[in-house]
């Protein structure tokens, strides 16, 4: 059987940056408050004619990805897209992206499993790889969250957090013992309604929504019962990492970078703080970007590749959880 390399890394981010400072104009809220709770400063959003979409942004950071691997258009065979924001209802936006790219009819996936979204795509490209089926998968993470955020102080607990952009990976068969040595999927549908979007939907469409007026929690709004999610985070994360490093022997000594799902920055330090992890074993960059969803672990994990905190031989573990609920995470040996 086969292993699964990531020879190719790309990221991009809108150019308009959104300080807090910049949100306490149109919401109840401040720096501090702000930063106490998520450890954000600033994020990045979608201005109106940049040209920037969830597809567009994509297609940037799979560019970037697709030259670092020396690869052309024509030698990818799938594209597994992830994300909670397409530019359309349907299609998805994998097809989007063999469109605008120039790619042959390739197969195109699209994931919706949200802020693990990214880990499932992997181990979706991971399997078709390991199999033999295909050689060369494009996986994407990208989001516009700021298109569809409550900016005002009724949702500033949801809106403070998320930021636009993109990240891209090129997985590529080996033969080698690098690469992708396993990776580790869950759900807990019970929670559902924890971290929601609820409409419109096929059972609650435009019509009803007009209907009912709703004026405190409106369905095409995100919500979030904040402090829930983060205790099931904070189990889920330390869950799964440790079932990874069991399943290929490995212990947390061995652990040369963890890549967390950029949810809060008080997670991902107290995550740290568990396994006894230094700084330099812990790539954060939700301070710049907020949470990305799909795209925050691609970010992250770009940056901090072309840092240099990511070298050939290193244990690069990367784990996300998210609305669903839903949580997973990957073993690399680099």
């Amino acid at each position: 059987m086969y292993t699964s390399k990531i020879i190719g890394l790309g990221k991009y981010v809108p150019e308009n940056v959104v300080t807090n400072d910049d949100l306490a104009k149109l919401m109840d809220t401040n720096d501090a408050w702000i930063q106490e709770r998520t450890g954000i400063k600033e994020r990045r959003h979608i201005k109106k004619g940049d040209g920037n979409s969830t597809t567009i942004m994509g297609v940037k950071a799979a560019t970037i990805a697709l030259d670092r691997a020396k690869l052309l258009p024509d030698d990818i065979d799938m594209i597994v897209f992830a994300t909670l924001s397409p530019d359309m209802y349907f299609p998805g936006g994998g097809v989007e992206v063999q469109h605008l790219m120039g790619m042959r009819t390739i197969a195109a996936l699209d994931v919706r499993n949200q802020c693990s979204g990214f880990v499932y795509a992997l181990s979706v490209a991971d399997q078709f790889i390991k199999t033999g089926m295909y050689k060369n998968v494009l996986v994407i993470g990208s989001e516009n969250h700021s298109g569809g955020l409550d900016l005002s102080s009724r949702g500033r607990g949801v809106s403070v957090i998320f930021g636009d952009g993109a990240g891209a990976a090129i997985l590529s068969r080996s033969e080698d013992k690098t690469g992708i040595l396993s990776t580790h999927l869950h759900s807990e549908g019970e929670h559902k309604d924890q971290l929601a979007l609820q409409g419109p939907s096929t059972g609650y469409w435009v019509p009803e929504i007009i209907a009912d007026n709703p004026q405190e929690n409106i369905p095409y709004y995100p919500v979030m019962n904040g402090q829930f999610v983060f205790k099931h985070a904070i189990t889920r994360f330390a869950e799964v990492i440790n079932e990874g490093l069991e399943e290929n022997e490995l212990n947390v000594s061995d652990i040369d970078l963890l890549v967390p799902h950029q949810a809060n920055l008080r997670i991902s330090q107290m995550i740290q703080h568990k396994f006894k992890l230094t700084d330099d074993q812990v790539y954060n960059n939700i301070q710049r970007y907020g949470n990305t969803t799909a795209a925050s672990i691609p970010i992250a994990l770009t940056e901090a590749w072309e840092e240099g905190k990511v070298k050939d031989g290193d244990l690069v573990v990367l784990a996300a959880f998210g609305s669903g609920f839903t949580w997973g995470s990957v073993i690399i040996k680099w």
